[in-house]
């Protein structure tokens, strides 16, 4: 189950596939007693996905087993016992994928020639993704952090390590030539491949990132060379091999710093794109303006969900069970805005109940 999903693992999962590509979607609890009953309503979806495939006369024999088969093997590996907000899995000829995602997605099951994805991208912007670099002189470990969770990266180099041990140390000390443990040439080398490393990493998938260590490491590491203007550097030893709950609570207060400011920057440029008359509100105005791709910034509040019937002028407040129903239009909007460009923030429940929960500032 992976949880960490970057923008190419998204592009690739847009990509179509044979027909049939099934999604499966699922709202999972966290806790007792509530998780109790996600076994059986996936049991119940996957029935649901077993009769979809049997009566679709498109769907060969041959091709309706390999894909009952790959969505049993996707069941089989979801973890509903450590389940987050959501489920979802994909299956298609050859092949299946399982995503927890830490925000609530609509119970469905599609079939189709490309996976159903804008509530994973919508729950990728919402969980605000980051990278936290560990730093020590032995040792620079890469953690991948969503939301309040985190976890080591372990590709691309990482985790890196080497020994402190010197077979010439005791000649060195005895003639006055033993440099300090980060005025060492090899630990420059170290933390030399380290930045590279990571510089590769943040390139692929760019986030805001935390480097975390002694003052020393820091410093060091610095000297090599920048790594972007979203970096923030964390005084605190001993984290390069965790544990990932500790590396959490080290960056955390950064991060709520972060989100608390970049909350009354949005506020500040949904007032002045009103002043401007670039501004959309409301979920009839942004569905609009993210259709005609004018969006350049896109508000939301955090649990903003919203069911509607689509009438192409205008969105018509629906019910889950009605024909034509649309229950995730929030996050198709947010797909729609991210597909073009736009920023997309998130917000605090509450931020935007003068604007209808969700807002845009607009190109033009």
């Amino acid at each position: 189950m992976d949880s960490a999903h970057s923008s190419d693992a998204l592009a690739k999962l847009r990509q179509p596939r044979p027909y049939p590509a099934v999604s499966l979607l699922m709202p999972t609890h966290r806790r007792e007693p509530d998780n109790a009953q996600d076994p059986v309503r996936l049991r119940n979806l996957l029935a649901q996905a077993r009769d979809l495939l049997q009566n679709d006369p498109a769907v060969t024999r041959e091709r309706r087993a390999d894909v009952l088969d790959q969505l049993e093997q996707a069941a089989a590996e979801a973890d509903l016992v450590h389940a987050r907000d959501g489920l979802v899995i994909y299956a298609a000829p050859g092949e299946h994928q399982v995503w927890s995602v830490a925000r609530e997605v609509p119970e469905r099951v599609v079939l189709s020639d490309t996976f159903l994805t804008r509530n994973l991208v919508a729950a990728r912007a919402a969980a605000q993704p980051f990278w936290a670099l560990a730093v020590a002189a032995d040792r620079v470990s890469l953690w991948s952090g969503e939301g309040e969770q985190v976890t080591e990266h372990t590709g691309d180099g990482f985790p890196m390590e080497r020994s402190l041990e010197d077979p010439d140390a005791e000649r060195k000390e005895r003639i006055g030539d033993l440099p300090s443990t980060f005025r060492d040439e090899q630990t420059r080398q170290f933390l030399r491949q380290a930045h590279e490393a990571l510089r590769v990493v943040l390139a692929s998938s760019p986030r805001p990132l935390y480097v975390i260590g002694g003052p020393a490491a820091l410093s060091l590491l610095e000297e090599t060379g920048p790594l972007g203007k979203d970096t923030t550097t964390v005084q605190q030893e001993g984290l390069a091999a965790g544990p990932a709950a500790e590396v959490w609570r080290a960056v955390e207060p950064l991060r709520a710093e972060k989100a608390s400011a970049d909350r009354e920057a949005t506020l500040s440029e949904l007032d002045a794109a009103r002043g401007r008359r670039e501004f959309a509100g409301g979920l009839d105005e942004v569905a609009q303006a993210a259709r005609d791709g004018r969006i350049r910034l896109l508000a939301v509040e955090e649990h903003f969900r919203a069911v509607v019937r689509d009438y192409l002028d205008h969105l018509e407040p629906a019910e889950p069970t009605d024909l034509d129903a649309r229950d995730d239009i929030v996050d198709e909007l947010v797909e729609q805005a991210l597909e073009t460009g736009a920023e997309v923030r998130f917000v605090p429940d509450g931020t935007l109940s003068d604007a209808g929960r969700i807002a845009g500032v607009l190109r033009y």
